[in-house]
């Protein structure tokens, strides 16, 4: 055997692989390969294939190259270790810190020669680096274990990192005196409430409602846009409960009457915090509290990720691409109409561009953009802040809303003077904001020359890749659903959620997914505008022009096994 490897190109720990026996030469070519074409390293390879015994090419990695062996199973995890090196690296380069002594820190992997791994660490933590050499199969248990374990993963938060009673949690609003009292002060309630948040952020809830009743209080978090209830205190700490949310996030304790706005910022560790938008409403027995959970990671997702058809796609970054004319996106509250304005916005935002946006309130902060919220109780209304905008030199505008005749008039004719427009309405879908907008007192040819682009869209449900399964649907029902009798002679597989779901998803669905419409005004339905014509005959030319409905986008991803039936009957109108 040693013969052959000598004879042979080897080096270097393969070399001593064959060497030694763990594997023949010929076996190990084969891996070699392998591993280039699936772009893993060869160790992993070798083990996850169960083509070499760990421990055998730990030892093997150990005597050729003098790096000290150890078994992870007599060391315990140190999280403060962890934390010292960035979980994007830990992930990227398969690593794991082990122990820090003054500059000196001990990293567990699994091959030695993995030299950009070292540096990179190296440049990251400014310590000295000492290689450990550590068994594949436990470095990658114990790396996903050490990744769910600290609290730079949000959905690996748990209750026993963090002090319960003592989170540093405060308001937004830092020109508001802290209002304190004993009520809200208790630990319990405290425990209880930062509890509820923890536990939101962790499952990836998006909202958090708190709702008191005559006989029961309640606390429900949307998860993928369905609310589900997850507690039922009693309804004695109702207005406990309430008065803490109101002095975490500065509000006047003492005013029931009316409903208030705040904000709460949730630190977890020095680098991470979570941002919460808070609104109070009197109900009848009490004041029901909503926290908005602002994630800023929704913003930095990237046009492809939102589920775009690549025609849908290319027709957004067409229209971001213009210096001026005015991009609407449409939809229920709810349907992500947020998440795709910010996407165009980080698209756009480069040093060459003024960019500005008039929020109610501004969700996300986005470094970069000039973002403004808007206050009408002094005056500062989304026309006003249009106007403003106007008179900074702006290349691009950003309107949350559009909800009167006055911001669609300034807007439109900053669309016209040469500035890029993005915006808002609540309409169900592209043909039908044209005719809202001339509902609103709009002049027919200033929204013809002015808005290039529509997009209409809702959020559905993702089914878990996991645990999906496939339905037997029959022809008729399919042909009833909007499938043309093309598709389903291809063949359709339409797949729904599994009733038991699994531990990677919630009921069968994991995340959501978006379904569009995206309409190019073209100069016919200007001329249809113009003549008085109804959303039914400009929803007609653009059927003729190519465009897809949001119906028709939801069938895609239901033939896509992106989402079920069930989702698009729930989200889209047949």
């Amino acid at each position: 055997m040693a013969a052959t490897a000598s004879q042979s190109n080897l080096a270097g720990l393969p070399r001593r692989l064959v060497q030694d026996g763990i594997i023949s030469e010929e076996k190990l070519q084969e891996a070699s390969e392998a591993a280039k074409r699936e772009r893993l390293p060869l160790i992993a390879y070798l083990v996850n294939e169960e083509l070499a015994d760990p421990r055998a090419i730990a030892v093997a990695a150990s005597h050729e190259f003098g790096v000290p062996l150890l078994d992870l199973d007599a060391v315990e995890i140190d999280l403060d270790v962890i934390r010292v090196v960035d979980q994007n690296l830990v992930s990227k380069h398969r690593v794991l810190p082990l122990v820090k002594r003054g500059q000196r820190l001990f990293l567990g992997i699994a091959d030695p020669t993995n030299l950009q791994a070292i540096d990179d660490i190296k440049f990251a933590t400014s310590l000295r680096v000492d290689p450990v050499v550590v068994e594949q199969d436990k470095l990658e248990e114990r790396i996903t274990k050490a990744i769910e374990a600290v609290d730079t993963s949000m959905s690996g938060l748990e209750d026993d990192d963090f002090d319960l009673e003592n989170l540093d949690v405060g308001g937004v609003d830092e020109h508001e005196d802290e209002v304190t009292n004993d009520d809200v002060e208790d630990a319990p309630v405290v425990r209880f409430v930062n509890k509820v948040l923890l536990d939101a952020i962790k499952r990836g809830a998006s909202d958090v409602h708190f709702e008191p009743y005559e006989k029961f209080f309640r606390v429900r978090t949307r998860l993928d846009g369905v609310l589900s209830e997850v507690a039922n205190p009693p309804v004695a700490l109702a207005n406990k409960v309430c008065a803490r949310l109101k002095v975490m996030s500065r509000m006047d304790i003492a005013e029931r009457r009316v409903p208030q706005d705040g904000r709460i910022k949730m630190r977890l560790s020095k680098n991470r915090a979570i941002d919460f938008r808070v609104n109070t409403c009197p109900t009848l027995f009490g004041e029901k509290i909503v926290l908005r959970i602002l994630d800023p990671s929704s913003a930095q997702l990237g046009i492809e990720m939102l589920g775009y058809e690549d025609q849908q796609r290319v027709m957004y970054e067409k229209h971001l691409a213009k210096p001026y004319g005015m991009i609407l996106v449409t939809g229920p509250t709810g349907s992500g109409k947020t998440v795709s304005l910010y996407t165009g916005i980080n698209i756009l935002n480069e040093p060459g561009r003024n960019i500005s946006t008039a929020e109610d309130p501004a969700e996300i902060n986005l470094p970069g953009i000039n973002q403004v919220n808007v206050n009408p109780k002094v005056g500062l209304t989304f026309a006003s802040a249009l106007k403003a905008f106007l008179r900074q030199d702006p290349d691009v505008i950003m309107v949350g809303e559009i909800r009167d005749l006055e911001t669609a008039e300034i807007a439109i004719k900053a669309a016209q003077t040469g500035h890029l427009v993005l915006s808002t309405l609540h309409t169900n879908d592209a043909p039908k904001t044209l005719t809202r907008m001339v509902d609103m007192g709009v002049m027919p040819y200033a929204i013809a020359t002015s808005v290039s682009l529509i997009i209409a869209q809702r959020l559905a449900r993702r089914l878990c890749n996991n645990c999906k399964e496939a339905r037997d649907v029959p022809r008729e029902a399919l042909e009833k659903e909007g499938f043309q009798a093309d598709e389903l002679d291809a063949g359709v597989t339409i797949y729904g959620p599994s009733e038991k779901g699994c531990k990677q998803c919630n009921d069968g669905y994991k995340g959501r997914v978006g379904i569009f419409q995206v309409m190019e005004v073209s100069e016919t339905m200007g001329r249809i505008i113009m003549e008085g014509g109804n959303a039914m005959q400009i929803a007609d030319q653009a059927a003729k022009e190519g465009v897809i409905d949001l119906r028709r986008s939801g069938l895609n991803k239901v033939k896509e096994g992106v989402t079920g039936l069930e989702e698009i009957n729930r989200v889209t109108i047949e």
